[in-house]
């Protein structure tokens, strides 16, 4: 014989379980968010945490972090990416060896002397 337990309220449970909102990040939309990935915009570090799924305050030391792909306060997600693929050791697109019918049209420009990230380097070649 077991107790009898009180039926659980749906509107209960999803209160209780459900995640605690950092409030940095209260006013960021994932959608829009997405957009500027889709797009390889740069996204500031509330906009980063809230892609990377990471807490605002993460976000930030990862911002401080010694070769992190940050720019002026802003990253590109694909320079993260990269970033990511060096930590953990996979080869990142640019280092493997292109196949006889594969093109590389993501190399990043030369004269890179000032160690920018990628995309920022891009960006900073077509400019002039």
């Amino acid at each position: 014989m077991g107790v009898a337990r009180p039926a659980l309220n749906p509107e209960t449970v999803t209160t209780r379980t459900r995640m605690p909102q950092d409030k940095q990040l209260v006013g960021i939309n994932l959608a829009d968010v997405l957009n500027r990935r889709r797009l390889d915009q740069a996204l500031n570090a509330k906009e980063f945490a809230v892609l990377a799924g990471v807490s605002y305050s993460t976000a930030r030391a990862w911002f401080r972090l010694p070769g992190f792909p940050v720019l002026n306060g802003v990253v590109f997600w694909s320079d993260f990416v990269r970033w990511r693929q060096g930590k953990v050791g996979v080869a990142t697109p640019s280092e493997r060896v292109p196949s006889g019918n594969e093109t590389s049209d993501h190399k990043a420009p030369s004269g890179n002397q000032r160690g920018w990230p990628p995309r920022a380097a891009r960006i900073l070649a077509e400019t002039g």
